[in-house]
């Protein structure tokens, strides 16, 4: 059984994806498109609330459930799954988590995990299995927007900022709201099988987003840090050649050490992966603006040898540059 906890606020889009991909991957199983899943019950779904009454969603429209969310009626082969609320800052968080729904959510949520279900959140959801300490030492994912809140409240989770989807065994956790389509395909791929995962995502036309890098807005991240800004300037100013840690943290106006420490509070990244960052979606920008080839614009960002380029570049976005523009295109 995979069960959508909804609360107050719920994005109805993240919503009805996790419906739509479960519901899709369940009709090709039903027609024989691929192998049955281990359980009868694996691809069944239901929406539920922390306490069976319908919920306001981001739009305030009521949305209704099928029952109260109840950890007692879940084992192992089951998922809980929690779709995101909208959240920009920290100031909303705090909001969020003073919510009586919300601290119950987190409550009830090692309950679940404790009887063997499959945990799943996105956007600011995964902040609730933190919460909860389901992510304590282990691997985790969230929407690129809030990871500086992520890292600070939470030092105890291994925070991997650019990955779309994280799978950590009891947990999974993925980006923003539409990172709920891919969390929901590796939960089929979990409770059926990745064949019929993959099939899903055919039919519903969604290709794989390993990285959330190419969507990360540089002047969100780093908010209003001056330091960030600066050293973004600059390393922007100097992309075609290669830039020392010493020549970065002169532009920061900062010692190389306080640079490194500021980097990791603020991006969870080392300076040298900073530049690489910031390499990457200038490559992106040309590779969707221009029709320069592949080794012109790795020289322009920096990269002599196009191979290397081509490496950093498919483990920051997930696919090479070529295959990229074409998708682009």
């Amino acid at each position: 059984m995979i069960v959508h906890l909804a609360i107050d606020g719920v994005m109805e889009g993240a919503l009805g994806l996790g419906l739509d991909v479960v519901d899709t991957a369940a009709r090709l199983q039903r027609a024989g498109r691929s192998s049955a899943p281990r359980s009868t019950r694996a691809l069944q779904q239901q929406v539920v609330s922390h306490d069976g009454a319908p919920v306001p969603s981001v739009q305030r429209r009521a949305l209704s459930v099928e029952g109260r969310f109840d950890p007692k009626t879940l084992g192992r082969g089951d998922v809980v799954v929690l779709p995101g609320v909208f959240a920009t800052k920290d100031s909303s968080l705090d909001r969020l988590f003073a919510r009586a729904d919300v601290r119950k959510v987190i409550e009830l949520l090692p309950r679940a995990a404790a009887r063997g279900a499959l945990i799943a959140a996105s956007c600011s959801a995964t902040f609730f299995l933190a919460a909860a300490g389901l992510l304590d030492g282990r691997q985790a994912t969230t929407t690129w927007w809030l990871m500086p809140f992520f890292a600070r409240r939470f030092p105890q989770v291994d925070l991997r900022s650019d990955r779309m989807v994280v799978d950590a065994g009891p947990c999974l956790t993925a980006g923003s709201a539409f990172a709920h389509a891919d969390l929901m395909l590796a939960v089929v791929a979990r409770v059926g099988s990745p064949t019929l995962s993959n099939l899903a995502a055919r039919y519903l036309v969604l290709d794989a987003r390993p990285s959330q890098a190419k969507y990360m807005v540089m002047e969100h991240v780093h908010g209003f840090d001056p330091m960030l800004r600066g050293l973004e300037d600059f390393v922007t100013a100097n992309l075609e050649r290669q830039v020392s840690l010493a020549e970065l943290a002169r532009a920061a106006a900062t010692s190389p050490r306080t640079l490194a420490r500021r980097l990791a509070e603020r991006l969870q990244v080392t300076p040298h992966r900073f530049v690489q960052r910031l390499r990457v979606a200038h490559a992106v920008h040309l590779l969707e603006s221009t029709h320069e080839s592949v080794e012109a614009i790795a020289a322009r960002v920096g990269y002599q040898d196009p191979a290397a380029f081509r490496r950093v570049f498919r483990r920051a976005v997930g696919t090479g540059p070529g295959s990229y523009r074409a998708r682009s295109g």
